[in-house]
């Protein structure tokens, strides 16, 4: 389905599908008019005929390349450093001089030949393409060459060609064994006006002449046979993979020849050729193009089409696995059918196109070609990112089958889970997710302590985060997760202690009983699999909790800026006009107040009486402290000033917030090396917090800090550190504590799962596999182990998990010239949450370090967390379209296939579900915030009623149907069947499938 607005004026592009008959370098060629329906496409009365035409017609290439992409092979494709060097002339000597080269993009050598271009996207002519075309047809192809040595490769390239004279043989030969200079090594001898020189002009001495004045002098073999120092020290080495490859195209034009010399090899094994090339990797691909003068200019077309067909993801794979000549040919077809042409009118062809940001991936242009892919292309939307361990759950529901499968899956992981914390990467989530923690911690610790009657408080809570995170970061079956108190069981916590205080109840035994039930309630949950039930929390239940606990960190942390205003109001009282008047004076006080007060205050040693008090201090230089201390009044103006502490509060907050954003997009900065920059991104909340403390005590102002407990004892005297289950509450109340326990393990195992299926999305790359049923199981025996010693109880913290996760992602370190680095995946590991929580629990042994903390620097990195942690939700972006006019909304997938009016709909339902959620937070309500969550859960079912399956595909994920599971057992055997037998007619839904060229659209 289109969407209903216009995307807005762009460029027309069309694609190349139709063939003609042309002339060009390599001379003339016919090529069949195979697909002519799509040339006269735009005729509407022809529309249904040529959908019709396109059902029962598949290209020749497209066919070829179906068989020869779907070979087993469990070799991976080299990368492939493609080196354009054409034929020069510097002084009287002949040489080859690097023009161009290819990792992702094309970086030519600029005109004054000092520096490199930026790279930028290659645009071809589609006159170069036909001409290769025609190249490879009438030219020498040999695969698999066994070749040692560029002037044994020469020779066998010469004695395959046949037609060749013995002494057009040796000028050839004599032309391509040429020294090779590369753009890191300038010649001494050019001079000024040498350097102003374009890269491609040409030999201005016949080479007949130049061959001949220099053959007495010079050996035929001009090239290096080792590759030279600069080679070895070129630093464009960390650019490429270390197991790439070479591919070399040389083109020239001379005057011997008469008719074009072409050649087209690939060796057998990757061969280093001495100075060939500008980085010491072997060659595996050569091209050569001599051809008579004239032409220069074709020739560098050719030249730079072959580079860049080399260094295409699906033609450098057809030119590994070619068999001969027809399938390098059904190669550059079916490139010319991907083609897009750019008019001339309408388009400059001197504009270098930026490379974009994101490349689509290779495999979906493969997967056309892929005997197991075919019939299933247009399946799906892809619109949803879905659930990256789907085929984890177990389908049959054995007894604890799906916690048996978490520990198999996580056992061998477990070594790598320990040595891949040790990385650099590593400190700086460690503090970052430390300082997250502790300020949670605090926090809680003293709503917990108001809530409580201190049973629970500062100490508890450090003690507790400390033990439950430290134990289920060790055993659990998705490290990543942080474990944290959470808003819901604050509130359920008041709610018991006030039942328990009105009911003549012990709270804390009541409370252990909760937990054991509790636990035991995640027990059978576990064994039963009921994890089975995260399949159905699809996008909009994640969006929706996620944006909640989110827009909770975001407001907390503005809420508690905002407090500090009260606390330390701005003097708005003072007048620039009356500063003469504020002053502030201590008066001594009047005797029998003084009598009274003696009583109370120690006086000086050399006072023994009021009188003696009043003579011996001059109470007009005591300060405020010790005026106040002696008994005196203090009357002025100016007695109650206090410095504007809630500014310097707002500096500290904003500074940290906006300074830790910088830093972090510091990685993409043209400034510095590469390596300095994502060290200063991935340390970027440690700096922050570290300059603002630094400007903190260089002020010296006296802003809130960090309250620290330094001694280790319960927060409530009296208690201690182990609950005893009998003795205190009737014997009913360890029964009847089932009802309530059940409604503790409901939101447990919600906050739990929603949280470990946000973390496990596949946008997160996790490769080592998630655990809901384990993860599950460590959350209920700490349950259990917090209800004994008194401590709160823990579950997983989104925010803050998802702050781990984007502290700890990794990218390609070489990444080609002009390409983003790579979203690798996460450094999955259990170090870091390992030593999070242990300088969480030594925290009370750092108090007078931490101190120093100001706590508007943490509500900066508060709202830090929560702001990123919006980022990449499709909601977020959903809701910023509605302000956006259309022709200035972004480029978004769903935004092509879905009508703008449904999006805003979905949207809509998904702001008021939000709303919803946050009015019964705010509420006693909360309290039954599972339920909640389990009502999104059926909204979002009762939206199939309203959007189409196509919509949802995109802005949402699919809920799984019953009969899924028979249907992929069907497409299994169906896969087997076409392995064993594959069918040489297509069926007419298969052939419809397969998406080549322009393809007709309503």
């Amino acid at each position: 389905m289109a969407a209903e607005v216009f995307r807005g004026p762009h460029v027309p592009k069309y694609c190349m599908h139709s063939q003609i008959q042309y002339f060009g370098a390599c001379g003339p060629q016919n090529i069949n008019i195979n697909n002519a329906y799509s040339l006269i496409s735009l005729l509407k009365p022809y529309k249904m005929i040529l959908q019709i035409l396109s059902l029962h017609q598949v290209s020749p290439a497209a066919e070829r390349l179906r068989y020869i992409l779907n070979e087993e092979d469990d070799m991976p494709t080299p990368t492939l450093f493609t080196e354009m060097d054409t034929l020069q002339r510097e002084g009287d000597e002949l040489e080859w001089k690097e023009s161009a080269r290819w990792v992702k993009f094309e970086e030519k050598v600029e005109e004054g030949g000092e520096r490199w271009s930026k790279p930028h996207v290659s645009t071809l002519s589609l006159h170069s393409l036909f001409e290769l075309r025609t190249c490879l047809q009438t030219g020498t192809v040999l695969l698999d060459l066994e070749g040692y040595s560029l002037p044994q490769i020469v020779g066998e390239i010469q004695i395959e060609e046949g037609m060749i004279s013995p002494e057009l043989r040796e000028k050839i030969t004599f032309v391509l064994l040429r020294k090779h200079r590369h753009q890191t090594k300038k010649p001494i001898h050019r001079s000024l006006a040498d350097i102003g020189k374009s890269s491609s002009s040409t030999s201005e001495c016949p080479v007949l002449k130049c061959s001949s004045s220099h053959a007495q002098s010079r050996s035929m073999n001009d090239i290096a046979d080792t590759p030279s120092t600069d080679q070895l020290k070129n630093k464009f080495m960390k650019k490429i993979p270390r197991d790439a490859e070479a591919s070399n195209v040389l083109v020239g034009e001379v005057d011997f020849l008469n008719k074009p010399f072409v050649a087209f090899v690939r060796l057998a094994q990757a061969t280093t050729l001495g100075g060939l090339t500008e980085v010491p990797v072997p060659t595996r691909f050569l091209f050569i193009l001599l051809g008579p003068q004239g032409k220069a200019k074709s020739y560098n077309e050719i030249g730079r089409a072959i580079a860049t067909l080399m260094v295409d993801d699906l033609f450098s794979d057809v030119a590994y696995k070619a068999r001969d000549r027809e399938d390098l040919i059904a190669g550059i077809d079916e490139f010319l059918d991907e083609v897009i042409v750019l008019p001339p009118g309408e388009w400059d062809p001197k504009i270098r196109i930026e490379p974009p940001k994101k490349v689509t991936s290779a495999d979906k242009r493969k997967s056309v070609f892929s005997l197991n892919e075919l019939g299933q292309m247009n399946g799906t939307a892809g619109g949803g990112g879905g659930l990256a361990q789907d085929e984890e759950m177990p389908q049959q529901h054995d007894f604890c089958g799906g916690l048996y499968l978490d520990i198999k899956r996580k056992l061998p992981w477990l070594p790598s889970d320990i040595y891949e914390g040790f990385h650099i990467q590593s400190i700086s989530a460690v503090l970052f997710i430390y300082l997250g923690c502790i300020t949670n911690a605090i926090t809680f610790g003293g709503l917990l302590g108001d809530a409580t009657d201190n049973y629970q408080g500062v100490m508890e809570s450090f003690l507790g985060t400390a033990l439950a995170g430290t134990v289920f970061c060790l055993f659990s079956g998705q490290p990543l997760i942080i474990l944290s108190s959470t808003g819901p069981i604050l509130i359920f916590e008041k709610l018991l202690f006030e039942f328990s205080k009105n009911n003549d109840i012990d709270y804390m035994e009541l409370r252990l009983w909760i937990g054991i039930h509790s636990c035991l309630q995640c027990f059978i949950l576990v064994a039963t699999d009921a994890s089975y039930i995260i399949k159905y929390m699809t996008r909009f239940t994640e969006e929706g909790f996620s944006s909640l606990i989110s827009f909770i960190f975001i407001s907390d942390a503005i809420k508690k800026m905002v407090g500090s205003f009260k606390y330390y109001p701005i003097d708005t009282d003072f007048k620039p006009d009356y500063v003469t008047t504020y002053k502030c004076e201590c008066l001594a006080p009047d005797p029998m107040a003084a009598m009274i007060f003696n009583g109370l205050v120690p006086m000086p040693d050399n006072s023994s009486s009021v009188s003696g008090v009043s003579a011996s201090l001059d109470w007009s230089q005591l300060s405020k402290k010790e005026c106040v201390k002696y008994g005196g009044s203090l009357v002025g103006k100016s007695c109650k000033y206090v410095p504007d502490l809630a500014l310097m509060s707002f500096i500290l907050f904003f500074g940290t917030y906006s300074m830790t954003v910088s830093l972090k997009k510091f990685k993409f900065s043209r400034y510095f090396p590469t390596k300095l920059r994502k060290l200063i991104s991935d340390f970027s909340i440690f700096m922050s917090i570290m300059t603002f403390v630094g400007l903190d005590m260089l002020l010296g102002l006296k802003t809130p800090k960090l309250i620290v407990p330094t001694e280790f004892k319960p927060t409530r005297p009296g208690r201690g550190w182990l609950v005893m289950p009998f003795g205190k509450n009737p014997w009913w109340v360890y029964v009847a504590s089932f009802v309530p326990a059940l409604l503790v393990t409901i939101l447990i195992f919600m906050d739990q799962q929603i949280s470990a299926v946000i973390v496990n999305r596949k946008e997160n790359k996790l490769k080592k596999g998630c655990g809901y049923h384990l993860d599950l199981l460590w959350v209920g025996v700490l349950m259990a182990a917090c209800s004994f010693m008194g401590l709160p109880w823990y579950v997983a913290a989104t925010v803050i998990s998802i702050a781990h996760i984007d502290s700890l992602k990794m990218e390609s370190e070489s990444s080609a010239p002009g390409e983003q680095p790579q979203f690798l995946g996460v450094r999955e590991q259990r170090m870091t949450g390992i030593l999070v929580f242990a300088l969480t629990g030594v925290s009370i042994f750092l108090a007078p370090v931490l101190k120093f903390i100001p706590m508007p620097v943490l509500y900066g990195v508060f709202l830090y967390m929560g702001v990123a942690s919006l980022s990449g939700i499709q909601f977020w972006d959903r809701i910023k379209l509605c302000m956006m006019p259309s022709k200035h909304q972004p480029d978004f997938s769903y935004l092509r296939h879905v009508p703008l009016r449904k999006v805003h709909l979905f949207t809509l339902v998904q702001i008021i579900c939000l709303a919803v959620l946050w009015i019964l937070k705010s509420t006693f309500l909360a309290i039954i915030f599972p339920v909640m969550i389990l009502g999104l859960m059926v909204v979002r079912k009762m939206l199939d009623m309203v959007f189409s399956q196509h919509d949802l595909a995109w802005l949402d994920d699919l809920l799984p149907e019953k009969e899924k599971k028979k249907k992929e057992d069907a497409k299994k055997k169906g896969k087997e069947k076409d392995k064993k037998k594959p069918k040489a007619d297509d069926s007419e839904e298969e052939v419809r499938n397969l998406s080549f060229c322009c393809p007709l659209q309503e």
